[in-house]
């Protein structure tokens, strides 16, 4: 349906939009870069890194995948339901909050349902493979790139928001508007 607007009133219109449109900051693009070998994960922005973390990677039984992926979801507070797998037989699910919970505060999919970024307080095992295919953190570093994650992928919350997150201790979803780009190799 063509809005039927004079002659004389588009141009102005048109150029206003387009002053508007130019004046906004650009949206810098963010990229995760995990290295698997170097045991890495480097956040860059639009090419230039503006943090670098020491992650676990998949031991040999449990790999991480390899690939090119796109965050889309970010899980705060997330519950911990043991896998059926050999590994967590026998293993109680943990609630949000708990402090024998595995994920910590914040899980960040990179390959749905099983591949995500999460906390640890195993901080021993960063740099090393030892984990069941996922990437571990550092439990403040997982945070700290969460925020980034949703900051950069259209989804940015005030810092009160977190402080009310941690202490309701219930789970919250935040989809991403932006998906943030992963590429796992090495």
């Amino acid at each position: 349906m063509a809005l039927a607007i004079s002659k004389g009133v588009k141009r102005p219109i048109f150029l206003i939009l387009t002053t508007v449109f130019l004046c906004l900051p650009a949206a810098a693009e963010l990229q995760l870069d995990v290295d698997l070998s170097d045991r890495t994960l480097v956040a860059l922005d639009n090419g230039n890194e503006v943090a670098r973390y020491a992650v676990a990677v998949g031991t040999k039984q449990y790999p991480t995948p390899r690939g090119s992926f796109r965050i889309r979801k970010v899980v705060w507070n997330p519950p911990w339901k043991p896998p059926d797998s050999p590994w967590a037989k026998g293993k109680d699910p943990k609630p949000p909050g708990h402090p024998d919970n595995p994920m910590k505060r914040v899980k960040i999919f990179f390959s749905e349902p099983d591949y995500y970024i999460h906390g640890t307080d195993e901080d021993d095992s960063l740099g090393r493979a030892e984990s069941h295919g996922c990437l571990r953190m550092n439990t403040s570093d997982a945070t700290q790139l969460a925020q980034l994650v949703m900051e950069r992928g259209g989804k940015p919350m005030p810092e009160p928001w977190y402080r009310r997150i941690f202490h309701r201790r219930t789970t919250t979803v935040i989809y991403l508007k932006a998906p943030v780009a992963i590429k796992i190799h090495g």
